[in-house]
């Protein structure tokens, strides 16, 4: 979807008028649930009219324009689409435009594909055509409109205030899917618009771009072994290409360098950190680097582990967790990718590390000594357990100790809940994790979210789309004792609501029952049939996704109350008030952001409850 779509024409007559800025604002607040920053508004003003004074030049009047337009599945949005016919074959044919209001830029020494640009404080950010040709590749693969026309997308970066020579660096990276464009070229650019896009109308194309079944990406875990063994399975988007290549940059001079580089890549769920991960496994191992993939997560490392094993048995090896670095030679490694960072614990005693040979430094001290390019990729709100602490102060505090240079990429304006960066403000507002308070939930294109009037209806909606193909799966707050199975092997239903039952996940390593270990809970397709708990949906996603407010977390007048009494998980029930109070919250964000498509809620407490219809318009019949 876009924000706007209109002729070329009535976008030069607009843009002469301050409303139309005010009308793109309000479509923005409508749809974000957030007023635009006003560097965004400001660009808006600068580079649109830049746009429609080139479209106009061109003879282009009736061109579709689209602006802000969302990729599918994700929170990017490209600056502009043009849609057309193509002026020999009249096929549909699409320019996805980036506009920059850069004066200078230069590219960061050693690299091909990052920028250092002094308007924007010099921080590393991805070269714009390889920015625009990522949004090209990414609209094809994703609309199925577009999948079998290699030629129909194309893309321009226009840097409307630069002249040539001030962007020189830049310039030698252009390829027939993607060109950069600069004041001096502004001849150079209309003529290839001309050659891409005909003078009729472009409705009908806009029309079916829009219109277009968007097919979901690869789910990250059945396309990990592909990734690390053969390469190539997951495009990197954006901050998500700035983050790796930095690591890469790193990893190539981190021999030659007596300064250590740590990388610290910051995001929330679905942003992107894994599929990060897993492509610097993937290339790193072929390029001869030594590699080691970390987290503090036993599902989650079991999980990779169990998929590369498949095919390659001595893959799983590379896949450990934050307490096996104890006592490992200082910067063995070339890197070590810390995944799941926030899980990252005070010390590694007691987890692994044995008497004598404990080093009595933090963990955090361990894995950055561990490693030539240490990298940590968190979400601080995703700390749920008493004794975590991980967080990108704790990591610059003890990087900086050993005198490393610490670069950061903040990935939150990646990919979100099915794209939806809307559902996470929203799910962060309910929880009081973001000023404000709970907001009224405005029905979302590209995301689902519902209220379900019992456990039953919450079920049974899902298992439809569980049978229709979508991955789903219920999770619940840990409020209900967690019980071995019976001595027949069958499960028990601890998760007792009136009168509907279930069983929780498995725990151990031993499947009983039809039931999936607790590492493979959520890929298992039988996984529908038990309840998941934080630590077994930490760390994955599935497509649709419940989650059962219980009684540890309840809505009394205007605001949350965390109780201790209604919680069953006796680690959490040890922490302090303040302590507890917050690890609920972070727990429930964790449950409220694994689906991808849509989430259905549902709480045990009337009062809750309430709120929470009152909050969501929809319900799951």
């Amino acid at each position: 979807m876009s924000l706007l779509r209109m002729s070329a024409r009535s976008l030069s007559d607009q843009c002469s008028d301050g409303a139309f800025f005010e009308r793109l604002a309000r479509k923005y607040r409508s749809v974000l649930s957030r007023a635009p920053s006003p560097s965004e508004r400001q660009s808006w003003e600068n580079s649109l009219p830049a746009l429609a004074e080139v479209l106009r030049d061109a003879g282009l009047d009736e061109v579709e324009v689209m602006i802000e337009y969302r990729l599918p599945l994700t929170s990017l949005r490209a600056d502009v689409i043009l849609a057309g016919s193509h002026p020999a074959t009249g096929r549909p044919s699409y320019v996805i435009v980036e506009l920059k209001q850069w004066s200078e830029a230069r590219l960061v020494p050693g690299t091909d594909d990052l920028c250092l640009v002094p308007r924007m404080g010099n921080r590393p950010v991805l070269h714009p055509v390889a920015q625009v040709r990522r949004y090209c590749d990414y609209l094809q693969d994703f609309t199925n409109v577009l999948s079998d026309q290699e030629d129909a997308v194309t893309g321009v970066a226009y840097l409307h205030y630069a002249v040539d020579r001030d962007v020189s660096e830049l310039l030698r990276h252009a390829d027939a899917k993607a060109q950069l464009f600069t004041d001096t070229s502004r001849g150079e650019l209309i003529r290839y618009l001309q050659a891409r896009l005909s003078g009729l109308d472009g409705s009908p194309e806009g029309d079916s771009l829009l219109a277009s079944p968007q097919t979901p990406g690869r789910q990250l875990m059945h396309a990990a072994a592909a990734e690390i063994i053969d390469g190539g399975a997951f495009l990197l988007m954006d901050e998500q290409e700035v983050a790796a290549r930095l690591v890469k940059r790193a990893a190539g001079l981190s021999r030659q360098s007596d300064q250590k580089e740590v990388i610290v890549i910051s995001g929330g769920p679905g942003s992107g950190k894994s599929v990060i991960a897993l492509h610097l496994m993937g290339h790193l191992g072929r390029n001869g680097r030594s590699v080691v993939h970390a987290t503090g997560s036993k599902s989650f490392t079991t999980t990779l582990r169990h998929i590369v094993g498949a095919r390659n048995g001595r893959i799983p090896k590379l896949f450990r967790y934050f307490f096996d670095f104890t006592n490992v030679e200082r910067n063995g490694l070339d890197v070590l990718i810390c995944d799941e960072a926030h899980r990252i614990r005070r010390r590694s005693s007691g987890q692994g590390a044995y008497a004598g040979h404990r080093s009595g430094r933090s963990q955090v001290e361990e894995l950055i000594d561990a490693a030539r390019v240490p990298v940590f990729l968190l979400d601080e709100h995703q700390v749920v357990r008493p004794g975590e602490m991980g967080s990108v102060k704790a990591i610059d505090e003890a990087a900086r100790g050993r005198k490393c240079i610490v670069r950061h990429v903040d990935l939150n304006s990646q990919f979100r809940c099915g794209g939806s960066r809307a559902y996470e403000y929203w799910a962060l507002r309910l929880l009081g994790l973001e000023p404000g308070g709970p907001i009224q939930w405005q029905v979302e294109e590209n995301f689902e979210l519902l209220v379900a009037e019992s456990p039953q209806k919450m079920e049974g909606y899902l298992r439809d789309r569980q049978g229709s193909g979508y991955t789903s799966r219920i999770t619940a707050g840990f409020c209900w004792e967690w019980s071995d199975p019976r001595i027949d092997g069958s499960l028990v239903d601890d998760v007792i609501i009136g009168t509907w039952r279930k069983p929780w996940n498995l725990r151990g390593t031993r499947t009983v029952g039809g039931a999936p270990i607790s590492s493979l809970w959520a890929t298992d397709p039988s996984g529908f049939e038990q309840i998941g708990c934080i630590y077994t949906a930490q760390g994955f996603e599935y497509a649709w996704n419940g989650v059962i407010f219980g009684p540890d977390l309840v809505w009394r007048g205007n605001r949350w109350r965390a109780v201790r009494e209604g919680s069953k998980d006796y680690a959490v029930k040890k922490a302090a008030p303040e302590d507890f109070d917050r690890l609920i919250r972070n727990t429930y964000k964790v449950l409220l952001t694994r689906g991808l498509a849509g989430t259905v809620l549902y709480s045990t407490d009337a009062e809750t409850q309430d709120m929470l219809g009152n909050l969501i318009p929809a319900s799951a019949n």
